[in-house]
Formats: C-alpha cells, sequence, structure tokens
C-alpha cells in the first residue's frame, strides 16, 4: 500500500523503520521541527533524518492544517495514512483523504489514557497493565475504532523507561498487523467504550513536584514513573530543590505531619506521606537515593545527617 506518516521522536521513528522494512511503500513523511521541551527531548530519534536517510521527501509542519499540504498529500493518492506521537489535531479534510483512513498508534490501552504520556500517567496510577492501540482516526483525538490492540503486565519495580521499551517493541507487530486487516477490506471494527475514556494533558514541572498529601505507595509510584531520561520527581528541603531518584514504601508506619524526615529505617530515610497520616496508620516514603541542585547524587543517609524539618 502506498502510505504518508505523520510522527515524531523514537515513536514515530520506529514506526517509520517498520513501514520501510515493510512490503508497504512510503511515499511522504510529514514530521514536526525539531522541540525545546523538556519532553521533546527525550526519546528524540529523528524521524526527518531516518526518512532522508532512505530517499523519503519530508515536509515539516506544527499543525498540518494549511491548503498547500493538503493539495501535496491529495496528489500522492495515498491508501493510507499512518500517524505515531503526531503532537497537534489532525483535521478532518486531512485524515480523511487515503482511501482507507488514517491508523493511529498511541501507547495506551484506548478507551483508557487517551492524550500525553500515557505510560507515566498509567504507572502513577497503579494499573496492571499497559500497551499499544491501533485505531482508525476520526474527529475526537485518540477515540476512534480499534484496529488491533496489545497489552504487558506493569512489574513492581517497573519504571517508565522499562514501559516504554517495552511498549516500544510492540510497535512494529501492531502496525502491520493492523495494516493487514484493513489491507484486507475489512470495516467492522469494534468502536471504543466512551464510558471507559479517560484524557490526560501534557506533563510539566508542576506534575513532578511531590505533594507528600499523596500515599507512600502513590508517591513511590510517581518516582518509578519519573525515571531517567525523564526529569526526576522533586520537593524542596528548605530552599533547595531536591530530586528522589530511587524510593520504596517503608515497612513500619509512621504518624505525624505528611513531609516529616522522621526515621532512618534500613538504608533509606522515612518521610511521612499522606494527607491523613496524622492518623499514624500510614506507611512513609522511604527515600534511597536523592540528588541535590548542584547535581550530586548521595544515599538518603548521606544527604540527611541527621533527623528532623520538613520536605515541602
Amino acid at each position: 500500500m502506498r502510505v504518508v506518516m505523520f510522527g515524531y521522536q523514537t515513536w514515530g521513528h520506529r514506526t517509520l523503520k517498520a513501514l520501510l522494512d515493510s512490503d508497504h511503500e512510503v511515499v511522504t513523511v510529514v514530521t514536526h521541527h525539531p522541540g525545546g521541551g523538556v519532553y521533546e527531548r527525550v526519546w528524540s530519534d529523528s524521524v526527518a533524518d531516518l526518512a532522508a536517510a532512505h530517499d523519503v521527501p519530508v515536509l515539516l509542519r506544527d499543525r498540518p492544517d494549511d491548503d498547500e499540504l493538503y493539495e501535496a498529500l491529495r496528489a500522492l493518492e495515498p491508501d493510507v495514512f499512518v500517524a505515531n506521537n503526531w503532537r497537534t489535531w489532525i483535521p478532518p479534510r486531512i485524515f480523511e483523504l487515503p482511501r482507507l483512513g488514517t491508523l493511529n498508534i498511541h501507547d495506551a490501552l484506548l478507551p483508557a489514557y487517551a492524550g500525553f504520556s500515557p505510560l507515566i500517567w498509567a504507572l502513577i496510577n497503579g494499573e496492571p497493565e499497559v500497551g499499544v492501540t491501533a485505531h482508525l482516526m476520526d474527529a475526537t483525538l485518540d477515540a476512534g475504532p480499534i484496529v488491533a490492540q496489545r497489552a504487558i503486565g506493569v512489574g513492581p519495580k517497573d519504571t517508565a523507561t522499562d514501559l516504554f521499551h517495552a511498549t516500544l517493541e510492540l510497535i512494529e507487530p501492531i502496525l502491520l498487523d493492523a495494516l493487514a486487516e484493513l489491507a484486507s477490506g475489512r470495516t467492522d471494527f469494534p468502536l471504543q467504550d466512551r464510558s471507559k475514556a479517560s484524557f490526560f494533558h501534557k506533563r510539566s514541572e508542576v506534575d513532578i513536584r511531590i505533594d507528600w498529601t499523596w500515599s507512600a505507595e502513590e508517591l513511590e509510584r510517581l518516582v518509578r514513573a519519573q525515571s531517567a531520561p525523564y526529569p526526576a520527581a522533586f520537593c524542596y528541603h528548605g530552599t533547595e530543590r531536591l530530586e528522589i531518584l530511587a524510593a520504596d514504601v517503608s515497612e513500619a508506619v509512621y504518624g505525624g505531619t505528611p513531609g516529616r524526615i522522621f526515621y532512618r529505617e534500613g538504608d533509606g530515610v522515612a518521610i511521612v506521606a499522606g494527607a491523613d497520616a496524622r492518623r499514624g496508620r500510614n506507611r512513609a516514603l522511604l527515600v534511597r537515593t536523592v540528588r541535590t541542585a548542584e547535581g550530586k547524587e548521595l544515599s538518603a543517609p548521606e544527604y540527611f545527617t541527621r533527623m528532623g524539618g520538613y520536605l515541602s
């Protein structure tokens, strides 16, 4: 089939590679200009460079809504568009151009976790599974009929980085399976159950700042979700920004005020957590490794040389 691909960063790069290695013909690639945001610098393999290396024409757009792009794509007479990690809305006159429609690849088990950073949000929320979905694009973001979907389990110590690499391996088989379904002439793909849908915004620095009223279990998952190369979860010790690089949930129960630097437990330091910590029924976040504002990584006992005081 004649394919136009819309994509960006490593997700788009892996999708384009799968297309180039297949029997399908990639006639053009549409990608974004390089971005300067922190999450755009993570997993930043260039779609444009890969396309150029295979002599595939590249069109750069931040938004795919101009007449020039529409006419260029229409002239290609594509069978299907494939999108992965396209960061802005694609209007109907574009995604309806191909005779088979537009196939979007999304790294979540839709209808849940539509939108942005689904792996991070899912890990924070303690989901038992994550995965990848290929669906036909319609006027609502990440909401079209599901063509193919695969799930993987989330382990008790998995980080967002682990889940990224695991789901990345699902892109090629799901993409090729979905294209085969479309090529077969099938059209009766199941609709998404909108009662189970959720939609998440882009993450920013506000989203990685530790809120000590969260439970220790939630905070431990936040630390794993913000694993390198993502920006680390952080708090403040006095006026100093302090990143939490590794943590667990304490074995003992600790009571008091959220954020209190309380007690050495094993090779970690217990920080009181939970909105109802005053009742004395909560586990603490057992901080194991921190990074200072100067970039120095220390074990928690090395950094917290005495107990007392608060993290905010």
